[in-house]
């Protein structure tokens, strides 16, 4: 089969396009036959070696994938050959950047009906992050006003999609380009951060705080003046310290996106009733993986990209 390799940390340029060995899955294990993985920025961090994810070399990279069960391990029960899947794969493991990937069946839910199968390998990871910074960290509940910093975002519009069906009141930063999509997405108010000042813009206390954007540490801390006492701050941020006040009992929390089997059903379940939209901004060959990597490493990736095995 083909895939998409690195053998040693660096910049795209180790990214190999080869044949590798067809795997066999293990006990507890399936074999999915690939209908697209996601490319995400977790991806280009583990490539180039600065995120500190142990994996064996040479590594596959993708770990969002949606595909058709090709072949059960033993012991597998509740999974047919030929089911449609979606996953979010273990980190460490080789990904879905293949045209097969060996995957844990407790990692994977039947796919969303409503949309391509391949399109669904857009969503399991940044919509889980959502979801975990929202309501497991941000304690987030209906009547509450959040404040989201960087909603045109992949992760950030659907934080404000899940937030505003949860019944909160959604204060979100967007620029003119993403402004529409943000809006679509839920938001209750929008902030324009390239001329508007966020400090003056938003006349109440917000419940919770919640950042997915690079923002400057004394900006951020000063941020914290929006949340009222008792609060909450969540950024998924892992690279800088997430500020709180103590004095103030706002609490503080980072995010690291933990695989959660019923989140992922629930998802699937308001994708298919039209609650959450999945987004799709480009659709690529793997072949062009590496170029991709490439566009990352300079800053230019836009949106979320899926890569076809064929």
């Amino acid at each position: 089969m083909k895939a998409v390799r690195f053998h040693e940390v660096g910049g795209p340029e180790v990214l190999r396009y080869e044949d590798v060995e067809q795997p066999a899955p293990g006990a507890g294990e399936v074999r999915i036959r690939v209908a697209a993985s996601a490319f995400n920025a977790a991806d280009n961090g583990m490539r180039a070696g600065f995120l500190p994810i142990p994996v064996v070399l040479p590594h596959v990279p993708g770990y969002d994938v949606s595909g058709t069960v090709d072949a059960l391990g033993e012991g597998v029960d509740g999974l047919r050959v030929g089911d449609a899947v979606i996953g979010f794969l273990p980190m460490e493991r080789d990904g879905g950047a293949a045209e097969y990937v060996i995957a844990p069946a407790d990692r994977l839910v039947p796919a969303p009906t409503t949309i391509p199968l391949a399109d669904a390998a857009a969503w399991p990871s940044v919509a889980l992050t959502a979801w975990q910074a929202l309501f497991d960290d941000g304690a987030l509940q209906a009547g509450q006003r959040i404040f989201i910093n960087g909603a045109g975002g992949v992760v950030g519009k659907y934080a404000v999609a899940l937030a505003k069906q949860a019944g909160a009141h959604v204060v979100a930063t967007a620029t003119a380009r993403s402004r529409e999509a943000v809006q679509a997405a839920g938001a209750d108010e929008i902030v324009d951060y390239t001329t508007t000042e966020a400090l003056t813009a938003i006349g109440q206390p917000v419940d919770v705080l919640l950042n997915l954007a690079p923002i400057d540490p004394d900006r951020f801390t000063a941020l914290v003046a929006l949340v009222r006492d008792g609060g909450k701050v969540v950024s998924t941020t892992a690279f800088m310290a997430t500020p709180g006040d103590e004095s103030r009992g706002v609490t503080a929390a980072t995010v690291f996106v933990l695989p959660h089997r019923e989140r992922l059903t629930e998802l699937v379940t308001m994708i298919d009733k039209g609650e959450l939209r999945v987004e799709v901004t480009r659709r690529i060959p793997l072949t062009e993986l590496p170029a991709l990597h490439a566009e990352a490493a300079a800053g230019r990736i836009p949106g979320k990209t899926i890569v076809l095995p064929a």
